[in-house]
């Protein structure tokens, strides 16, 4: 998921050094979302990995 978010950072770079505004504004607020996702569920991994532990 994080590569998606990567991805479409990527995409809205380019969309918007070639003036394409709007969709330079959707790609990013998609990374932003992925990513946020992303973060959300690494944590929730990490603390999943303390609970199999003890």
């Amino acid at each position: 998921m994080l590569h998606y978010a990567i991805v479409l950072l990527v995409i809205a770079l380019i969309a918007a050094l070639f003036g394409f505004g709007g969709i330079a504004a959707g790609a990013v607020e998609i990374a932003k979302i992925l990513f946020f996702v992303f973060v959300i569920m690494a944590i929730v991994a990490f603390v999943a990995s303390f609970g199999r532990k003890g």
